[in-house]
């Protein structure tokens, strides 16, 4: 989410959740942060894409259109394809200077800790033009490329962590060094892909191999706190005056999973059984349609609150100075957050609301919306506008821009906290509270204000895209 992932593609990073707080600080002038223009992203724009067929078919695809569709969506992918693999995308912008915006998708604790624009260049081969499986070959390692620094063998060899030690030594323009705040938001991909890919593979004793960890899509609670000590230890030799670590959501939440069936008791959070979202309920069969069970997300969400206990655990020791040195580090409770938006979770059912739930309260300008956003799958009505959803984008995991500005919004209410002085866009000082701008979010949010009409209730478009084109697999194996 901090590289600006939305709808399949990483594309929007000027309105990512890092670059609205830089706008809200008056500093967006001065942020730094890779760009992806060319046909919409990597690896895949699925609103792009949608929008391409709904110009060229309409709202809905009859019988004899469909394979013309596949045609134009094929053509489409080839494009992006030759774009960012042979064309002006394959190779990363030179600079000089290092990235404020330290983020690549689908990077898990792992990742962050070892990966280096080295490691990443080293594993391009040669692409393939292939006619099947048209997905950009490496693209999560050539987003990557944009992000780390790479004007010398120094610098290729860095870490992100490293990059954020080097940014730290760097003087700002009051002539003092150091990071004023630094967001670290990781983890989440250490279990989200048992709902991308419905599958809940426990890591192995291989976990810290860069290759051999691929096959898993959960960390054990034991691996993954010892990734986590690494990182702290990592984010401690960064001169950074405060720290914001965010812990990790709940992944039933997003709508890319669909619980299937009454809920597994009257009091509980949990269906029996979660698929993909243009399954119907009529039509599932636990045995041919792929899925995760009640009980399997029941013990992934388990060791998710495992998670978050060790990072809770690491701001209380840092605060506390329990290695000899106290430190200004805060925790962003974006499980909480994710909670207390859970549409079939906890908002449509009153019995499975924990003591401490209580609705969150959106902003003037996104309550006012009708429908209300909500996180069920984004849809449309067929008269352009919105039917349904609004917090995630296309690819079912990933926020819509609006969504983004509310998880801008709660870190900059930290960032107060802590004592960091806002300026308006224009350059003036802000009196408190800091608010986001979501009128010109808005503005920017496509996806809310004009949904692709494709998209019924029935999301049968997506079902087709699917099966045609794979586009789960091609777009959120790597790209969480």
């Amino acid at each position: 989410m901090t590289h600006g992932f939305q709808s399949g593609a990483v594309f929007n990073t000027d309105i990512s959740y890092p670059a609205i707080i830089a706008y809200e600080l008056g500093w967006l002038d001065r942020y730094r942060y890779p760009r992806y223009l060319g046909y919409g992203g990597l690896p895949l724009n699925m609103e792009l894409l949608l929008r391409q067929l709904e110009t060229k078919f309409g709202s809905t695809f009859s019988p004899w259109e469909i394979a013309l569709a596949l045609f134009a969506a094929r053509g489409f992918m080839d494009r992006v394809e030759d774009y960012w693999e042979r064309g002006p995308g394959g190779r990363p912008p030179m600079t000089s200077a290092y990235n404020h915006a330290l983020a690549v998708y689908g990077w898990d604790l792992r990742d962050a800790l070892s990966q280096t624009f080295e490691t990443c260049a080293a594993r391009i081969t040669t692409p393939k033009d292939d006619l099947i499986n048209q997905i950009v070959q490496n693209n999560n390692d050539r987003a990557a490329m944009s992000v780390y620094p790479h004007w010398s063998d120094e610098t290729k060899a860095m870490s992100l962590f490293d990059a954020a030690a080097e940014l730290g030594a760097e003087p700002d323009a009051s002539s003092e060094c150091g990071i004023e705040t630094l967001i670290v938001f990781l983890g989440a991909n250490n279990a989200l892909k048992c709902v991308t890919q419905l599958q809940v593979r426990w890591s192995g004793e291989n976990y810290q191999d860069l290759r051999e960890k691929e096959e898993y899509t959960v960390w054990r609670p034991d691996h993954f706190r010892h990734e986590l000590a690494e990182i702290v230890a990592a984010i401690k030799t960064i001169k950074a005056r405060h720290v914001i670590l965010c812990a990790v959501p709940h992944v039933t939440i997003p709508p890319i999973t669909r619980g299937i069936g009454r809920k597994v008791a009257e009091k509980s959070p949990y269906f029996p059984y979660y698929t993909r979202p243009w399954i119907k309920e009529s039509e599932f069969d636990p045995h041919e349609d792929k899925n995760i069970t009640g009980q399997e997300a029941f013990a992934v969400d388990m060791a998710i609150d495992l998670y978050n206990e060790a990072i809770e655990r690491a701001v209380l020791d840092a605060r506390q100075g329990v290695d000899g040195t106290a430190r200004d580090w805060y925790l962003l409770d974006t499980a909480g957050l994710l909670d207390r938006m859970a549409a079939r979770r906890y908002i449509e059912d009153a019995n499975a609301r924990p003591p401490w739930w209580t609705p969150y309260p959106l902003p003037p300008q996104l309550k006012s919306l009708a429908p209300p956003i909500d996180s069920r799958f984004l849809t449309g009505h067929g008269q352009g506008g919105r039917a349904s959803g609004g917090l995630f984008s296309l690819d079912g995991v990933h926020p819509t821009t609006v969504c983004y500005g509310i998880l801008a919004q709660e870190t900059i209410n930290i960032m107060r906290l802590a004592g960091v002085q806002f300026a308006s866009p224009t350059g003036h000082a802000r009196p408190d509270p800091v608010t986001v701008d979501f009128d010109r979010l808005l503005l920017l949010d496509s996806l809310v204000q004009r949904p692709p009409q494709t998209i019924t209730p029935t999301l049968d478009v997506l079902r087709w895209g699917d099966e045609k084109l794979d586009w789960v697999k091609r777009t959120l194996t790597h790209a969480l």
